[in-house]
């Protein structure tokens, strides 16, 4: 329950640190929202679940990175996935590896 809480708190924070950035506010709430249900996701998924054009999804997703949330991880040009740390984080404490 408490981890439930903590993720709540967690896209509540990254929420207001989206609307405090300013720009396309509502398309990168968007973009961040499709994070919260899918923590890797690629920009042509985030695009579905969006219903924004790619260039946008691709600026918005640029400027979750920009402010620490999202996280490039294949270091690719193209097919590119990108990575909610700070959600997995959460999930990942108190877990032992295998």
């Amino acid at each position: 329950m408490q981890t439930a809480q903590r993720l709540v708190a967690l896209f509540q924070q990254d929420q207001a640190r989206v609307q405090a950035a300013g720009s396309s506010v509502s398309s990168a709430l968007r973009v961040l929202d499709a994070l919260c249900h899918r923590p890797v996701l690629s920009l042509s998924e985030a695009c579905r679940r969006t219903g924004l054009s790619f260039p946008t999804t691709a600026k918005c997703m640029q400027g979750l990175v920009a402010l620490g949330i999202a996280r490039e991880l294949t270091g690719k040009r193209r097919s590119r996935l990108y990575l909610y740390d700070a959600y997995l984080a959460l999930l990942q404490e108190g877990a032992e590896p295998l």
